[in-house]
């Protein structure tokens, strides 16, 4: 009997989970109302919104359930845009951004690059800040896997915003606190270094 039960759960785990499967193909269209902000192929125009392009699918599904509690996540734009979309909507529209490329490179100021660099590769030893790229790749890619989002190539403009988020406060959707217990080490100095160098990733 015992088997028959964990059969049946494993059965409804799998059913479930290639329910959420995201579908590019659907997501297409159901991304449309994100292009004008995010570009309809995820590269938004717009520095003060993200590009999606690329952004990995558990990512994306992550985000749109917390602007949709609009408690550890709160945007009106967001909040209002993301009301009536389900689950499987979600998993559809991450399935479809991350099915796209990054078309260039973001604007960044080039003084600030080595600095930059030096925390995202290597940390801050004496500020305990760790290296960015332990768990956003060393390009900037992510781990999609875990849902760590894609950095490389994103507008100086909404990294810092969302790490000054992060330090205020205001944004407090990460996993276990983690990049709130980052970024309270990070000067205003050191997260405009590391948001340029990450918009010089490709």
């Amino acid at each position: 009997m015992k088997k028959l039960i964990l059969v049946g759960l494993m059965f409804l785990y799998a059913v479930s989970g290639t329910a959420l499967a995201g579908d590019a193909a659907a997501g297409k269209a159901k991304s449309a109302a994100c292009g004008g902000c995010h570009g309809f192929d995820g590269n938004s125009p717009i520095p003060a919104y993200p590009k999606l392009a690329g952004q990995n699918e558990a990512y994306i599904v992550k985000q749109v359930h917390d602007f949709k509690a609009n408690t550890v996540r709160q945007n009106p734009i967001m909040f209002g845009m993301v009301a009536a979309l389900s689950d499987q909507d979600a998993a559809d529209i991450g399935a479809y951004f991350q099915a796209q490329s990054v078309k260039d490179v973001a604007a960044f100021d080039e003084t600030k690059l080595a600095a930059g660099r030096e925390i995202y590769k290597g940390g801050n030893m004496q500020t305990g800040v760790p290296a960015c790229q332990a768990c956003h790749g060393p390009t900037g890619g992510g781990m999609a896997g875990i849902g760590y989002p894609q950095l490389g190539g994103q507008y100086v403009d909404y990294t810092l915003a969302q790490l000054k988020a992060f330090k205020d406060g205001s944004r407090k959707n990460d996993d276990k606190n983690l990049m709130r217990t980052i970024v309270e080490k990070m000067s205003d100095e050191d997260m405009a270094a590391v948001a340029n160098y990450i918009a010089s990733l490709k």
